[in-house]
């Protein structure tokens, strides 16, 4: 696997990431939503220029132009919750995306909360054989969530090109993921990589719980 570190550059995006880190500015859950669809924008912006492209004519009015346009087949998917406004920010950049949903949450097996289980109970996707697929969710912390999500997802076909996208990556997650997706066809794209999960499964430093900060805490 491949993986691109938007943090390991000075620009806007880390900007946005301050702002989701900050305990003051997460009581804004709306600017926390915005800033997770900020970065995904600028995410999608950087992942658009690793696609393949076609010339095709269009036509002005005053004369045809060619243009190179992104000739991959889009399928934008994400896990439910926290994914969803990570999620719109790539569909408004590749507005002609097909979309495919995956429920997926994470359980602790004891009750020290220290042992963790993921387990998938919805999934809507369109074919996927041939298509690029953009897994988006903005925090990966073991990675077992997406790994899970993406099995799921290949029951309805195999695509030609698999992209991962996240806010937040921690390195034990990340090397997770590598062993899981070992060929260098697999990009992940990412604002952070953070050093380390705490005994409860939580990337540190991180931001906290994700979906709690966007939709308000759940039972």
């Amino acid at each position: 696997m491949r993986v691109i570190n938007l943090g390991e550059q000075d620009s806007v995006i880390n900007t946005y990431l301050s702002e989701l880190r900050d305990v003051n500015v997460q009581k804004d859950r709306m600017r926390f939503r915005r800033n997770i669809k900020r970065i995904g924008h600028a995410m999608a912006y950087e992942i658009s220029r690793i696609l393949d492209y076609e010339t095709k004519e269009v036509m002005t009015p005053l004369a045809p132009c060619n243009m190179n346009l992104i000739a991959d087949k889009i399928v934008v998917s994400t896990v439910f919750r926290a994914g969803l406004p990570f999620h719109q920010a790539f569909l408004e950049v590749f507005d002609k995306a097909d979309n495919a949903f995956v429920s997926a949450f994470r359980y602790y097996k004891d009750k020290d909360r220290t042992d963790t289980g993921v387990r998938v109970e919805y999934m809507a996707t369109p074919a996927l054989d041939g298509k690029t697929l953009l897994m988006v969710d903005p925090m990966l912390a073991t990675g077992d969530s997406m790994a899970l999500a993406y099995e799921a997802l290949k029951s309805k076909g195999t695509p030609k090109r698999l992209i991962l996208a996240s806010v937040i990556a921690s390195e034990p997650g990340v090397e997770n993921m590598r062993r899981k997706f070992p060929s260098d066809d697999v990009v992940l794209v990412c604002a952070a990589i953070d050093p380390i999960l705490n005994s409860h499964k939580y990337i540190v430093p991180g931001l906290g719980d994700a979906g709690d900060l966007m939709f308000g805490e759940k039972m």
